[in-house]
């Protein structure tokens, strides 16, 4: 059955592939027709979009489901595909097109493809997810030494059935429970009877013992893994470095110290934030400007410094929304405070005093997305107070985070707030994906309209 899966599964993927692409190319096309004189696929170039997306599909091996991937990992290999395959198409189809709807014409058929592609696979992922949970398409695992970490492995293939791993159980030489098979030297001669398809592998056994496992299951086409001791089994990804011949592993490296993932989130900064500038702000300003000088003195602009990243210091844009004070800096906005002014009020309302905060966006100050930059005296009360505060300033603060979106935002009036927004900050920042960020955006466009409460 393993086998057979193996030969047929990479087929029946493609085919829905190019099914789904179809519907995408065929919905593009009748939905630009329908608003206007758009152009339209001929045949010869209707079958190069099928054959160019075939080859890079094959490629790119986008039909390799990983047995421990979630979803998330599916739609990032889709868009790795779409922009290649983009790229190519705009190479060999825009500069022989004139007219002036082919921009808009490629755009759409990016979006229906992403679209329709991405609802097929994302559904080829979890009918794949239920047929291995059903004990189909399994592999057998062993795991070689006991200890905590090698028990939570066990506990974790148990009960993710949807990984399709069959855990047959320990061998070690020491250890012993109701799971052991035996020692060591009866995994070699039992490995091939059981028809072994994964070995883990403590690392507290020793050197040559680890050798010789690695060596038989390389003689024998056996995957092996091996299991980090306890103090590296983090809430993060582990990567690797290599050095020649040597390896260590990147105990604390975090997504965006990747620079494809550096470059797609400040690609989207700045694409965002220049839409905002040129299409809101470039009216708000002057409109709000106005009724903040009419109503009291003082600037439009209120200018903060707040910590960075890498605690670098910066000037901080927001609108004026208080009388001017002394206490800006270290006195929090508190719930009918004296020094809001009337349009101030209904700025902090609206969080509309927060928009300039683009413009930092557009310069690189900041990012759409991450921790909320806090004033320097604050910062160093909560780095004194608050475990791992520092962290979050690994990246650029952002307009709004994924604390803000659950529910901590504003003033904060108890330890536990500032506690659960750097959780929160730490969370984003270990986990970070363009996916998040925009179920973030989303999050907070929903959050400004239900939830006005703290916002004062």
């Amino acid at each position: 059955m393993k086998k057979r899966f193996y030969t047929f599964f990479p087929w029946l993927f493609v085919i829905g592939d190019i099914l789904a692409l179809h519907v995408a190319l065929l919905v593009s096309m009748a939905t630009l027709f329908y608003f206007g004189d758009f152009p339209i696929l001929s045949g010869p170039l209707y079958a190069t979009y099928i054959m160019v997306w075939l080859v890079i599909s094959l490629l790119r091996k986008d039909y390799k489901i990983g047995r421990t991937t979630e979803f998330e990992s599916t739609l990032k290999r889709l868009f790795g595909s779409l922009l290649w395959f983009l790229a190519i198409v705009s190479i060999f189809w825009l500069p022989f097109r004139s007219d002036p709807s082919r921009i808009v014409f490629l755009i759409s058929q990016a979006a229906s493809l992403f679209l329709f592609l991405g609802l097929y696979r994302v559904g080829a992922h979890m009918v794949l997810k239920q047929y291995r949970k059903k004990g189909y398409n399994y592999r057998n695992a062993v795991i070689l030494g006991k200890g905590s970490s090698s028990s939570e492995l066990a506990k974790i293939l148990g009960i993710r059935r949807d990984f399709g791993i069959n855990f047959m159980g320990y061998y070690d030489d020491v250890a012993s429970c109701n799971q052991t098979r035996g020692d060591i030297k009866i995994f070699y001669e039992e490995a091939l009877k059981i028809k072994l398809d994964l070995i883990y592998i403590n690392e507290r056994l020793d050197v040559n013992t680890v050798k010789n496992i690695i060596d038989f299951a390389e003689e024998h086409y056996i995957k092996v893994k091996v299991i980090p001791h306890g103090s590296l089994q983090l809430e993060k990804k582990l990567s690797f470095s290599r050095y020649g011949d040597f390896f260590v592993i990147n105990v604390n490296e975090i997504p965006l110290d990747n620079v494809f993932n550096r470059f797609l989130k400040r690609s989207f900064d700045i694409v965002f934030s220049l839409l905002v500038t040129v299409f809101i702000l470039s009216w708000l300003i002057p409109i709000v400007g106005i009724l903040i000088k009419l109503e009291s003195k003082g600037s439009v602009f209120f200018i903060q410094e707040r910590n960075g990243e890498n605690s670098v210091v910066f000037k901080c844009l927001k609108f004026r929304s208080m009388t001017p004070n002394d206490y800006g800096d270290s006195q929090q906005a508190v719930k009918n405070d004296p020094r809001v002014t009337k349009i101030g009020a209904f700025l902090r309302n609206t969080s509309l005093d927060e928009m300039p905060q683009f413009l930092n966006v557009l310069i690189g100050d900041m990012s759409v997305i991450g921790p909320r930059p806090h004033t320097v005296p604050m910062n160093r009360v909560f780095k004194t107070q608050i475990e791992k505060y520092n962290s979050r300033h690994k990246i650029r603060p952002g307009i709004t985070g994924l604390a803000q979106v659950k529910g901590f935002r504003g003033e904060i009036e108890n330890p536990y707030q500032i506690r659960s927004r750097v959780k929160l900050d730490y969370f984003y920042i270990q986990n970070w994906s363009i996916w998040l960020d925009l179920k973030i955006c989303l999050k907070t466009v929903i959050e400004l309209i239900r939830n006005r409460e703290s916002a004062y």
